[in-house]
């Protein structure tokens, strides 16, 4: 069984009782939430957690453990832990996808046609096709010219809004390739309808292809002014591509420029837009007379800018509403990396990915002891230990098909500003469980080991074990660019560890079940801070897309009350 949410958020007095709710609850949690698990057995985190909880999961199957962070409890579970799990449950927003056509009568979905699906996979095309549609949607309703896409990678979802809805819209991102590869694109599909109206001389046809622009959107005001620019004719093909000092267009273009148009109407859409770019979307939809909505699907939380001692900006990601500034709840990196797990995909998890993805966590937590004895300068220069990212993902992931081959990989060469850093392990890549991401990307330093061995159902023997976490830590070492000392004792700091390596997955279990509750906290605050505008903005907070295939699929959908007419 697992909880059910008993809070709405209709309203903002509703949505503020909610968040409160979630604050009262995770304040004991503290502890869980704030720390990292690499430092699990060097701060000896299992000693924080109630004992009665421990003694009972360490003893249950992989299998208990990887539902946690759904809600399921189980029957032979202490009361307390039950009601842990069941009452965090009861806060966080539900995920799934909700009767879009209640919610939006004038919806329309279509698929994505063989053409412009050509190079999605399948989360893509679920999330393009889908949001597509709720974005078409809301730009008819309120009478959209344009509709700008915010953070558009490869242009996937504006070429969808263009080609297939026949929408106007401009595609912002701040990777020049990506830019490049949308317009290259978009030329093909554009190529492919032309033929298919001259072979059925269906008569002249006007193609919407999308406008790119290549900028890093660093601040409100330059969003607003690139929004103002693309309102007039010519100017989206005359932004072109700018250098990196992009600060350079907010001192040449007048801000004016964002109300320019009077009666003008403009749509922000942004799909897993990073970090701050999702909550400088909302923002610039207040603030800009021309934009009449916003479509926005977050993600990348462990990159908002948060208000605090270390951040002295005015403008930050976290916390938006003035509810939560006056509750004085901080997160930190930690709890906003936590918010990015995944329920669905802990639940997915094969019992042997389970088992696998434990243990390897035991031998990053184990390595963390050797850096804290053997490199405690390497600790206080760096640490947060880095991840190389995606790319790496992607290649790691092509090889499980293939054999392992046994052999040693050479150190890599590092780049001189990467020293210090281990681009392979630290769990905060968005949109990525932090499960599969760690089985994924230290698999690459367990080079010469068999996933199969290291999962067997019973589990390889201690000293196998023990070999593994030898050749993990050299190869850290190797990815740190750090000498292995000869004094270094690999079998006393893993005899030190590995007593209490079988916590560690219900230690991991129980932190990953606060994720959902973060994430919820962080999307009720972009809620409330649109709610807290008044009768001028209509706001929803809808799951839109299928969890199980987009973790990140809520998208807090607002639009301005225009005056009628």
């Amino acid at each position: 069984m697992s909880g059910t949410c008993k809070y709405s958020c209709d309203t903002a007095t509703h949505t503020l009782q909610w968040i409160n709710a979630i604050i009262d609850f995770l304040r004991p949690y503290a502890f869980l939430i704030h720390t990292h698990v690499v430092n699990f057995f060097k701060d000896r985190q299992w000693e924080a957690v109630d004992k009665e909880w421990m003694d009972c999961l360490r003893k249950d199957p992989v299998e208990n453990l990887l539902l946690i962070p759904s809600g399921v409890v189980q029957d032979h579970w202490p009361v307390s832990l039950k009601d842990f799990v069941l009452n965090l449950r009861s806060l966080v927003f539900p995920r799934e996808p909700a009767d879009l056509h209640m919610s939006l009568p004038d919806l329309h979905m279509v698929s994505v046609n063989s053409v412009l699906a050509q190079g999605m996979n399948m989360k893509k095309k679920h999330e393009v096709e889908v949001l597509s549609a709720i974005v078409s949607s809301i730009a008819d309703s309120v009478r959209a010219h344009t509709i700008v896409d915010v953070g558009a990678g490869q242009g996937y979802l504006a070429q969808v809004l263009s080609f297939q809805y026949q929408h106007s819209v401009i595609a912002i991102d701040a990777c020049s390739h990506h830019g490049r590869v949308t317009d290259a694109r978009a030329e093909r599909i554009k190529k492919h309808y032309a033929a298919q109206m001259r072979k059925s001389k269906s008569g002249n046809w006007s193609f919407n292809v999308p406008k790119t622009i290549t900028c890093r959107v660093i601040s409100i005001d330059m969003l607003k002014t690139l929004i103002g620019m693309s309102l007039h004719k010519g100017d989206a093909e005359h932004l072109g591509l700018f250098k990196e000092d992009n600060a350079k267009l907010i001192d040449e273009e007048p801000k004016s420029q964002c109300v320019a148009n009077s009666g003008t109407s403009l749509v922000l859409a942004g799909l897993h837009a990073c970090g701050d770019l999702s909550v400088t979307m909302l923002k610039a939809f207040l603030e800009c007379k021309d934009v009449k909505a916003v479509v926005s699907i977050g993600c990348c939380y462990n990159l908002l800018s948060e208000e605090g001692a270390d951040n002295i900006e005015t403008h930050c990601g976290f916390p938006m509403s003035s509810g939560v500034k006056s509750a004085g709840f901080p997160l930190g990196k930690s709890s906003r990396d936590l918010a990015c797990q995944s329920a669905e995909r802990w639940k997915s998890l094969e019992k042997d990915d389970g088992l696998h993805n434990f243990e390897l966590h035991s031998f990053r937590a184990a390595f963390q002891l050797v850096l804290s004895k053997y490199y405690p300068e390497v600790m206080e220069t760096s640490p947060s230990i880095g991840r190389q990212g995606k790319a790496l993902r992607r290649r790691q992931q092509r090889k499980v098909e293939a054999p392992l081959h046994h052999k040693e990989v050479a150190c890599p060469h590092l780049h001189p500003n990467q020293k210090g850093r281990f681009p392979n392990i630290d769990p905060n890549e968005p949109e990525t469980d932090e499960t599969s991401r760690l089985a994924i990307d230290t698999d690459a330093l367990l080079t010469g080991i068999s996933s199969c061995e290291s999962t067997r159902c019973e589990g390889p023997k201690t000293v196998d074990k023990y070999k593994h976490f030898e050749k993990f830590t050299q190869s850290g070492l190797c990815r740190l660019g750090l000498k292995p000392l000869e004094r270094i004792n690999f079998h006393e700091i893993w005899k030190e560890a590995e007593p209490f390596t079988e916590l560690i997955g219900p230690y991991w279990s129980l932190r990953a079940a606060l994720g959902p509750l973060l994430e919820t906290f962080l999307l009720l605050d972009r809620l409330l801070f649109l709610q807290e505008q008044g009768h001028s903005v209509e706001v929803m907070m809808l799951p839109i897309f299928d969890p199980d295939v987009s973790p990140r699929n809520v998208a807090i959908i607002a639009r301005k009350n225009l005056p009628q007419i």
